[in-house]
């Protein structure tokens, strides 16, 4: 089992370096790490009175490592989970924020195990997940996996701007897939024939 360290390496190797995609809702990123989430945590890293996109340049991948580790493993609660959903859960947090969590909690919720989904891991939440684990060991991570795919695809459908996440223009598997199966058993990814006939309709 990989230790949080190691996936938040692997995180930032999927996050790459400094991007201003206008088409992303989270604006300047470096290294994963937003312009929102410096300002929510007041990083002033060039001292000039705001925090900008020349704060998000500044950032370096040490820093943003610890500020995965503290703020989107530790303060949600995701060390509290079982150990096999600590990955895929991490980096979808880090992708989605607190839409990792509603996402599994609306998970074991149609698996028998009802918890509110409001992006909170409480006792509540905690207990369902842990006995939607004990129920389906082998499965639940792919389950999940399945679910941030969908959930990637059903944004797509919704927002054109976030089409190119989804889909290449080749018509492949865009960004946004490809991470959602890197956690998703070989055996569960979909086909080309099959993402291409669920994005279709954006033509």
């Amino acid at each position: 089992m990989q230790t949080v360290s190691e996936i938040a390496d692997a995180i930032l190797d999927r996050e790459g370096g400094y991007v201003n995609d206008p088409d992303d809702p989270g604006g300047a990123t470096n290294h994963g790490v937003t312009v929102h989430t410096l300002r929510r945590l007041g990083l002033d890293l060039d001292g000039d009175g705001d925090v900008d996109a020349a704060d998000v340049r500044r950032l370096s991948r040490r820093r943003a490592k610890d500020i995965f580790i503290q703020h989107y493993f530790h303060v949600p609660g995701i060390s509290g989970l079982p150990s096999v959903l600590h990955a895929t859960v991490f980096d979808m947090q880090v992708n989605a924020g607190a839409n990792a969590v509603k996402i599994l909690q609306r998970l074991v919720s149609r698996m028998g195990f009802p918890t509110v989904a409001d992006g909170r891991i409480g006792p509540k939440t905690r207990a369902a997940v842990r006995s939607a684990t004990a129920a389906a060991p082998l499965h639940i991570a792919d389950a999940y996996g399945i679910e941030r795919r969908n959930y990637y695809y059903a944004l797509a459908d919704g927002r054109v701007a976030s089409r190119k996440y989804v889909r290449r223009a080749d018509g492949g598997k865009g960004g946004w897939i490809r991470r959602a199966e890197a956690f998703i058993s070989p055996r569960y990814h979909l086909s080309d024939a099959d993402h291409a006939a669920r994005t279709r309709s954006w033509s």
